[in-house]
């Protein structure tokens, strides 16, 4: 099963290299800890790691990183001698890490699931427990721990119902995985239940609700005044602004359409666009050029940067690990990743704000979550284009209606918050 497992990915993984490493390229961190993703560890890793109990923690991306994020300010307290190290897959994730713990925790990119890198990686690291976070399972990494009898633990556990029926597909490959895990904090019953299916034991399965509400809060080490800056592109304090978080392909160029569209019936509207990569900045400008929005780059804003108001008409944020701050200052949210059949983003984070929060259709990323708020009347779910455009005019029209929404929304998060220590209690026990 493992030679098996081992080949195919060999072959498979010849096959995407070329795609893997033009969007490396194409993204702009192809040279980004490229030696790293082959587990070639810079020499100096293994001397800071030289006697010292070592907690592995992995963050797939810049969701995950947040989340982890939180886990580790709540854990690093209760072991101060143990060394932390935290890995991620991409560079987003990356930035976020540098940006959010200091310096002595040490940030690395996570190798490819080969056996030679993983077997590198391992032993050079020599972990004496791995926390990953949420549904990441790379077969040989996990092989290799349990080899060398390293406990893991699986945090913030989500189940789709499609991942469901994919590791149950392959549960000849998958089971004795699952079946390793010392914890798994799965987020809601029905994934504990179908955990227990995929082999994990019984005993080993703790429900304790959504990281994700516990770490829907800014960071508090680094500041930025949202309301300086945009006011240096002319937005007064009586403009209301609209945030579009995390968009996609097509999200953009429907919500710039409907800005003109609204414009002249709310002159104070502001529009800020977060693309969820920001690599897409330049692509993205040329849409709103072409509708003829006046809009600005955020990595073009200099401390000089002066506008009268109604000079501009959009920011458009070609930055990470801001989205969040720009949160704080919206009137009306909209959450990407949602009007275009792609499962959807965090509603959490503006909610956690008190903000008024609109998504669309698609939010099956969050299937607990995002039902929560629209049963709880603390959030808007759109159907299509036409429903968002309704949507957005009525908030506009209401500023009461905004901040009622916004309350309950703030309600529903302090409701679901706890888990942090749930999990931080359940890890602990291994100590």
């Amino acid at each position: 099963m493992r030679l098996l497992y081992n080949i195919l990915f060999n072959i498979g993984f010849a096959l995407s290299a070329p795609w893997y490493f033009l969007k490396m390229y194409r993204r702009g961190s192809w040279q980004a800890g490229f030696g790293e993703r082959f587990g070639l560890y810079d020499a100096k890793l293994k001397q800071s790691l030289t006697n010292r109990q070592v907690i592995w923690f992995h963050a797939v991306s810049v969701g995950e990183v947040n989340l982890c994020t939180q886990l580790i300010r709540a854990m690093e307290p209760l072991l101060p001698l143990h060394k932390i190290v935290v890995s991620t897959t991409t560079s987003t994730g990356m930035g976020l890490l540098r940006d959010h713990l200091p310096a002595h925790i040490t940030k690395v990119y996570y190798p490819i699931d080969r056996r030679k890198h993983i077997q590198r990686a391992i032993g050079l690291i020599d972990p004496d427990v791995v926390i990953l976070v949420e549904a990441e399972i790379w077969p040989n990494f996990l092989w290799s721990l349990q080899r060398r009898g390293v406990p893991y633990f699986l945090v913030n556990a989500r189940l789709s119902e499609r991942s469901f029926r994919g590791y149950r597909r392959f549960g000849f490959l998958f089971r004795d995985l699952f079946a390793g895990f010392e914890g798994v904090g799965a987020q809601t019953e029905a994934d504990a239940e179908r955990l227990l299916q995929l082999g994990c034991r019984k005993e080993a399965i703790h429900v304790v609700g959504s990281l994700k509400f516990d770490a829907a809060k800014l960071d508090d080490t680094r500041t930025l005044d949202i309301t300086s800056l945009l006011g240096q592109l002319g937005v007064v304090p009586d403009s209301v602004v609209l945030v579009a978080g995390s968009t996609h392909d097509g999200e953009e160029r429907i919500l710039a359409s409907m800005y003109l569209r609204l414009k002249p019936r709310f002159p104070r509207l502001f529009l800020v666009l977060v693309p969820r990569h920001h690599e897409r900045g330049a692509a993205v400008g040329a849409e709103l050029q072409a509708l003829g929005v006046r809009y600005i780059f955020r990595k073009d804003m200099r401390p000089n940067t002066r506008h009268k108001s109604g000079d501009l008409e959009c920011l458009l944020v070609n930055t990470t690990g801001e989205l969040r701050h720009f949160y704080t200052r919206a009137d009306i949210v909209f959450v990407g990743k949602s009007l275009t059949a792609q499962g959807g983003q965090n509603p959490i984070e503006p909610a956690a704000l008190g903000k008024a929060v609109i998504f669309g259709p698609h939010m099956e990323n969050f299937p607990d979550i995002a039902p929560n708020f629209v049963k709880a009347n603390a959030a808007v779910q759109v159907a299509d284009e036409a429903g968002l455009e309704s949507a957005l005019t009525r908030l506009l029209e209401n500023p009461a209606e905004r901040a009622a929404l916004g309350q309950r929304a703030q309600t529903v998060v302090r409701e679901n918050q706890g888990s942090i220590g749930r999990t931080v209690s359940m890890i602990m026990d291994v100590f």
